[in-house]
């Protein structure tokens, strides 16, 4: 178990010998803690931040935390030139302290190098790692001294240099190249270290969307629709923060939600009167969505595994003010509790690496293994096989994936195909043209469209 972190607030406190260590970084290298040591997801853990932290703070906390995550492989190849030992042979608090330390003085220009140098320096004695002080300061001292230091020049191969110039492990870099080519690859890596849009779209059933969009306009915050999805919003980045979002999204009025992942229940395109199956239900971000565009009249069923999983998707459901939505306990791949044909639409919206999503999830990256492309890819399709089943003749069965892999995404899909001949792959609709594939699939990347990297594909079984 790791050492948490003290932040000081009180003179009394500081005087008696303790070392002060700003709220921001207080909290950025607990969160830090927490995803290494406890393989949580820092988006939530972030969203729950102290609600007493002024908005700067917030601000830097989110920066130094997603920062670190999305560098991190750069980071540590350039403390280990600074330290001149392994990054893996410190201890974790350690590591994490260098690692703050050393984004602030090479990526936030704005904070002065004393004041990086020193905060790293007191995260460890609020730890109670005194011993390791030393070593912080003079490994900070010495980045000061040496700051053009660049560790992609000693890359041996191109696609190591884009490895640690863009911080990705080289295997995925590697089998991105092989699978879209090194330019696609170097471009895609760079985007996912770039800040996402914030995006919303308007609850019809709850909110007039002409009243929101004047209170948008009255806290100046500026709106554009999206290219991507119908009636789906992006802010300017200016206006990601304002606490206006915050206070319609908790009274059920708006939805934060990605612009790719908007697209997916236009795509689904339920109607009054339909049965709808959403198999992988949780959180319930596309649930909601799907029932909100049928205007909470098709009578709509979401499953998932884990039932605390579906609180959140009944507690999402009761905020927008929807009564369509039943939840089942259930595990796609054993088999569905439903009679053949029960379902007009199906949504499989499967669990998966999730690498089209590491601007939001950066942690990502660091914790998936080439065998875990394999095994999800057996499990998509199982899932995909038992929703099949429910599905009645003439209905659709929506597949999506977050992940931007093909072993995820087109093999699962053909595979799917060439085992059941009563089915057929047909266009995606409503999205944009530029989004289809040769097999009428859409997909969505963040370096050339600006929102996650989404697969969404159309099977149709015939009548």
């Amino acid at each position: 178990m790791g050492k948490r972190v003290r932040v000081l607030k009180g003179k009394r406190e500081r005087a008696a010998g303790e070392r002060h260590v700003s709220p921001a970084r207080g909290e950025a290298f607990e969160i830090l803690r927490r995803v290494e040591e406890e393989g949580a997801f820092a988006a939530p853990l972030l969203a729950a931040l102290n609600t007493e932290l002024i908005a700067a703070d917030r601000a830097l906390c989110y920066e130094l935390v997603l920062g670190v995550l999305r560098r991190q492989l750069w980071l540590d190849k350039t403390l280990e030139h600074y330290a001149g030992r392994s990054a893996e042979t410190l201890d974790a608090p350690v590591r994490r302290a260098l690692r703050l330390g050393l984004y602030q003085l090479r990526f936030l220009t704005r904070i002065p190098a004393r004041a990086a140098v020193n905060e790293s320096v007191n995260l460890a004695h609020a730890a109670r790692l005194r011993s390791a002080a030393p070593l912080i300061n003079a490994v900070l001292r010495r980045a000061t001294r040496e700051p053009d230091y660049d560790p992609a020049g000693n890359a041996r191969t191109v696609l190591e240099n884009i490895s640690i110039k863009t911080s990705h492990p080289l295997w995925l870099v590697e089998r991105w190249a092989a699978a879209f080519g090194v330019e696609e690859t170097q471009a895609f890596a760079r985007a996912n270290n770039q800040p996402s849009p914030v995006a919303f779209r308007v609850n019809s059933l709850r909110a007039d969307g002409a009243e929101v969009f004047e209170r948008l306009r009255e806290a100046g915050v500026e709106v554009a629709p999206s290219r991507v999805a119908p009636d789906a919003w992006r802010i300017a980045d200016a206006g990601g923060n304002s606490p206006v979002l915050r206070d319609m999204s908790a009274e059920g009025l708006i939805y934060m939600q990605d612009e790719a992942s908007q697209l997916i229940a236009h795509v689904v395109g339920a109607c009054v009167g339909e049965r709808v199956l959403d198999v992988c239900a949780a959180p319930g971000s596309k649930t909601t969505h799907i029932a909100m565009l049928a205007g909470d009249g098709a009578a709509l069923v979401a499953g998932d595994l884990h039932e605390h999983r579906l609180r959140i998707v009944e507690e999402l459901s009761a905020r927008q003010g929807l009564k369509s939505v039943r939840t089942v306990v259930l595990n796609a791949e054993a088999g569905l509790p439903f009679s053949g044909e029960s379902f007009d639409r199906v949504l499989v919206d499967a669990p998966c690496t999730g690498t089209g999503t590491l601007r939001h999830n950066p942690e990502i990256r660091w914790r998936i293994r080439p065998a875990d492309i394999e095994t999800l890819a057996v499990r998509q399709l199982n899932i995909l096989a038992a929703a099949s089943r429910t599905l009645r003749r003439g209905g659709r069965l929506v597949y999506s994936t977050c992940s931007v892999e093909r072993e995820e995404n087109e093999f699962v899909v053909a595979a799917f195909l060439q085992a059941h001949d009563d089915f057929r792959q047909i266009k995606v609709t409503p999205a944009p043209g530029e989004l289809l594939t040769p097999t009428r699939a859409a997909r969505t990347w963040p370096h050339r469209d600006d929102v996650d990297g989404f697969f969404v594909a159309t099977l149709e079984k015939q009548g």
